[in-house]
């Protein structure tokens, strides 16, 4: 469903309020920043926060008439008390999420994914925000990673905020998972458009390997519908097509080698390994949680462990109401064939 189809009915009551968007360079952030410039009747002012100067800079221009932005580093508690203020939502997207820096580095990881969740609980807080939305990773998933199991424990400390609430004020922390967002920042989307442009080899870790697929939009639904049926404490996952990375390139070749002055079958695919800690297939649901997940039309809520501590009553227009009961894996979903693949990519605009 296109963005601009969303229904809507609690978000549109926050007329009048202020939202804030960490990580506003990123992809998801940037693509929630077209949502609301294409919608400006949800929201009263916009604010973004990046410790990217550049990127703050050329999102000033883009933007700059109609929202505002801030550095801001989300290590910083003080300067995020401040940015808080008077603020109704709070859309958590920064983060590190690159797998290799974060095992380098698992200091930084911890500071960032981690310390800067509970930053982001901390001011919510003391400044009185309505609703906190944390975007987690499929890499949260049965993590085998630094940067998947900084994740996790993100998702773990925002429904741990849910479960005192009522103590610090009435703030609504939950969180979204996605999967492999197609053309963000580090995915094997643009990395395969450049060896194919460069004429090749294309490389792929392992032929069969499998994941989740989602585009920028399909993100950046989950964020916004999210926020409409939120209760406390839930993980919201969207029900998206799986795929074959080798059916990927194929597609990718096809469609993009004639473009750069080549035929397809000059680009030719390498098999390199896998990397360390890779998985072969991607997780959405684990086997624990699926007994505790509720199966609505596009997403699945997987609601908090420990719900005996809760006050909530956890209602949702559309749900089964009885766990899935199994995991939600890429190598036990139906595949898109190649045509369907195409189809999928030509509909989100990234072919």
């Amino acid at each position: 469903m296109p963005c601009n189809q969303f229904s809507h009915s609690k978000f549109l009551n926050m007329h009048r309020k202020k939202i804030i968007i960490t990580g506003c360079c990123g992809t998801i952030g940037h693509g929630l920043l077209k949502y609301l410039a294409n919608n400006s009747g949800l929201y009263d002012a916009i604010l973004g926060i990046d410790n990217n100067e550049s990127g703050l800079f050329i999102l000033e221009r883009e933007f700059g008439n109609n929202f505002k932005f801030a550095f801001g580093d989300i290590r910083d508690k003080e300067r995020l008390v401040q940015l808080f203020k008077d603020v109704h939502t709070v859309i958590h997207t920064a983060a590190l999420k690159h797998v290799a820096p974060c095992e380098i580095a698992p200091e930084e990881a911890i500071k960032t994914n981690i310390l800067g969740v509970n930053n982001i609980i901390s001011a919510a807080r003391q400044t009185g925000v309505s609703k906190v939305l944390f975007t987690s990773s499929d890499k949260a998933v049965n993590p085998t990673n630094v940067m998947g199991t900084s994740k996790l424990m993100g998702e773990r400390l925002m429904s741990a905020a849910q479960i005192d609430c009522g103590n610090y004020g009435n703030t609504t922390f939950f969180s979204t998972r996605f999967g492999n967002v197609l053309g963000s920042h580090g995915s094997v989307f643009p990395l395969f458009a450049k060896q194919i442009r460069q004429g090749g080899p294309v490389t792929i870790t392992d032929p069969d390997m499998t994941r989740f697929v989602m585009s920028t939009e399909d993100a950046v639904s989950l964020v916004m519908e999210s926020l409409d049926l939120a209760h406390g404490g839930e993980v919201f996952v969207s029900r998206m097509p799986a795929i074959r990375i080798s059916d990927l390139a194929d597609v990718m070749i096809e469609t993009f080698a004639p473009r750069f002055g080549y035929q397809a079958e000059d680009i030719k695919v390498d098999i390199i390994g896998r990397k360390p800690g890779e998985k072969i297939y991607e997780e959405l649901l684990t086997e624990e949680e699926s007994t505790r997940t509720l199966q609505l039309d596009k997403f699945f809520v997987v609601l908090p462990a420990f719900r005996n501590f809760y006050e909530l009553d956890y209602n949702y227009t559309g749900s089964v109401e009885h766990p899935v009961g199994q995991t939600y894996c890429s190598n036990n979903q139906q595949l898109l064939d190649r045509n369907q693949l195409k189809s999928y990519l030509l509909r989100n605009g990234l072919l």
